[in-house]
């Protein structure tokens, strides 16, 4: 599977999985109430998702540039560190008026969720390129 189908199908597992799994989180470990969780996870997992097909296209676009084809720990280390960062510089705004707390107290709730997620992009990348095959960029 490539192109553009790829990246939906990709991106539509990732945050599917991804909004229980930030509801779960927000309740659980922040104490928040269902509701106003899931709400705040479906809105981030929109925001992520189409973050998502935007960076994973520059990404792949950057890749094949690449003279190694392949994706080792390092290039998938990039990927999840740099998908990551972007989400916080979007999601730290979001998290502060939603849940009606500072900046400070939702950025350290998004480090808590992107230490989290960072293992998590890591993960699911790594299963996703096994089930589906490489994506065209990382094939030599």
């Amino acid at each position: 599977m490539q192109g553009l189908k790829r990246k939906i199908v990709y991106a539509s597992l990732f945050e599917l999985i991804a909004i229980g799994l930030t509801t779960s989180l927000l309740m659980l470990g922040a104490g928040h109430e269902a509701g106003h969780a899931g709400v705040a996870a479906v809105a981030s997992s929109t925001i992520a998702f189409i973050w998502n097909l935007m960076f994973n296209h520059a990404f792949e676009a950057w890749e094949a540039r690449q003279p190694t084809r392949g994706r080792d720990w390092k290039r998938r280390a990039l990927h999840a560190i740099g998908f990551e960062g972007g989400l916080v510089v979007m999601l730290v705004p979001l998290f502060a008026w939603w849940l009606n707390i500072s900046l400070w107290e939702a950025l350290l709730l998004d480090i808590g969720l992107l230490l989290f997620f960072m293992v998590y992009t890591y993960l699911f990348a790594l299963a996703f390129d096994r089930v589906f095959g490489l994506p065209a960029s990382a094939q030599g």
